[in-house]
């Protein structure tokens, strides 16, 4: 079935940026007396805002309101961006390359504040037809609520839609929605091979992720 539009992941994919939100979180347990582990960051990863704090709350045993951790966490995360934003290579020229060819939306996590700050910072504010937010909705990735949003607004099936995700819980948001789903794990945040197995293509550079990778999706050749 053709597809008609792509859904971009935000933090991971079109960003390098789990690296800032695992060194802010490392930073807010350590000035706590605590310790922020890789494992507590992939849980939190690819989660909604609500999501990722409350995982941050239980792991870290916080006695802090949902609120009070997410407007540290904003506070800390923009400071970096606005000293450096660390796009991944080709991410700019993917969604340039996509948008010529197909809808286009954004479909991230992260609160309203910080897509903004990347939108702004990395000239994509423009680009996307839906931006639906990690804070606008009731459950976050993996569940596919955030996915089926997005397509709602652009009253597209999902049957006709990909996605591209850096996460494991991104990619089950993805399935469960009903979509394709390429895997563009970091380099310092590899995906485990069940949670490659979710994916319709694994790439491990923006610069793969073109039109013809999606017409081969399309056509059923897993890559």
């Amino acid at each position: 079935m053709a597809v008609e539009a792509i859904i971009y992941d935000m933090d991971g994919v079109l960003v390098d940026s789990e690296v800032y939100w695992d060194q802010a979180r490392v930073d807010f347990a350590a000035e706590r007396g605590l310790r922020w582990t890789d494992a507590m960051q992939r849980q939190a990863m690819g989660r909604s805002t609500v999501g990722w704090a409350g995982i941050m709350r239980e792991q870290l045993t916080l006695d802090m309101s949902l609120d009070a951790i997410i407007a540290e966490m904003k506070t800390r995360v923009i400071a970096q961006y606005e000293r450096r934003m660390p796009t991944r290579p080709g991410a700019l020229e993917s969604v340039a390359a996509m948008q010529a060819q197909y809808r286009i939306g954004l479909a991230s996590g992260s609160p309203t504040e910080i897509i903004k700050a990347v939108l702004r910072i990395t000239g994509l504010d423009q680009q996307f037809e839906v931006m639906i937010y990690g804070d606008g909705v009731d459950k976050g990735k993996p569940a596919p609520d955030i996915y089926l949003e997005a397509l709602r607004q652009m009253g597209v099936s999902p049957a006709r839609a990909l996605g591209i995700e850096d996460s494991a819980n991104g990619l089950r948001a993805l399935k469960a929605a009903g979509m394709f789903a390429v895997a563009a794990p970091s380099l310092a945040y590899p995906l485990p091979a069940e949670s490659l197995a979710l994916a319709d293509a694994h790439i491990t550079t923006l610069a793969a992720f073109t039109v013809d990778l999606v017409r081969s999706v399309e056509r059923g050749g897993r890559l």
